[in-house]
């Protein structure tokens, strides 16, 4: 029987230590998969000689040369996890937005300008919440409340910026991951400032919540991702996607993620790799 090859893309701070997704690979190997690190790379890539060498590719960096290779093995054929154009769309919170809205998910009134003095009319209606329209894992969120604090927001002529309605939350903000067509609830402080908070608290999801996450997870086709959300006043809001998280706080989130790759690379080695989201 052939063996399984799968191939990661990953931030260098992914390739050693006991993160989910390095436990996970780990535990790929131990059963029996031939497991690849295709990025980080120790010296300049021939692109040229870029190939669909693995069944399956798992992108967990939406950025820099990883997200450009996946890109090439996308346009190659390969089965990458998360598909690049999915990726892609979830790596802009302006694209993500406008797809989640279309998608009848209840989300924030969402902004988007060419400066930050634009965004001052809309204070008049309460506080905004600013993101970087790329990046994610909290780095870069600001709330603002008056003109001052958007004078203060750093300029970046080549990017957009991205606001959202301030709805203040009841309690910890609550993560759904999503790992094939299981859901996983945590609760979580946010901003983390310690080990146990970034872990977070796990939680039963009600069916609410669970609808929530399900609509996000098909409206991009993908049944691997994780959804944040915020309650206020009796609502629940999507306040970000985002396509492979860390999956702190998920019980034995690494073999559960080796799991569906496996599973996942059996598919592609089949040529059936297709979303398995739950109804």
């Amino acid at each position: 029987m052939k063996r399984l090859r799968i191939g990661f893309l990953l931030p260098r701070t992914s390739v050693h230590g006991r993160n989910s997704m390095c436990l996970a690979m780990r535990a790929l190997a131990e059963a029996g998969a031939d497991v690849d690190i295709v990025h980080p790379t120790d010296g300049p890539v021939d692109v040229s000689h870029v190939r669909v060498e693995h069944d399956l590719y798992v992108l967990r960096k939406t950025s820099g040369l990883a997200f450009s290779l996946a890109g090439a093995l996308h346009q190659l054929g390969a089965a990458v996890v998360n598909p690049y154009p999915a990726s892609a769309a979830l790596r802009d919170r302006i694209v993500t937005f406008r797809v989640l809205r279309d998608a009848g998910v209840r989300t924030p009134a969402t902004y988007a300008a060419a400066r930050a003095e634009e965004l001052a009319p809309l204070l008049d209606s309460g506080p905004l919440v600013l993101k970087p329209h790329q990046g994610g894992g909290g780095h870069g969120v600001r709330i603002v409340r008056s003109a001052a604090d958007l004078a203060e927001v750093p300029y970046d002529r080549h990017a957009p910026v991205f606001a959202q309605r301030y709805h203040a939350p009841r309690g910890r903000d609550r993560k759904i991951y999503a790992i094939g067509g299981r859901l996983f609830g945590v609760k979580k402080v946010f901003p983390c400032r310690t080990d146990a908070e970034r872990l977070g608290e796990p939680f039963a999801l009600p069916p609410e919540l669970r609808d929530i996450a399900l609509r996000c997870g098909r409206a991009f086709g993908i049944d691997l991702y994780g959804v944040d959300i915020v309650e206020s006043e009796g609502k629940a809001y999507v306040v970000d996607m985002c396509s492979i998280p860390g999956f702190r706080g998920v019980p034995d989130a690494p073999g559960v993620l080796a799991e569906y790759f496996y599973r996942a690379a059996e598919r592609a080695a089949r040529g059936t790799l297709v979303a398995q989201l739950a109804p």
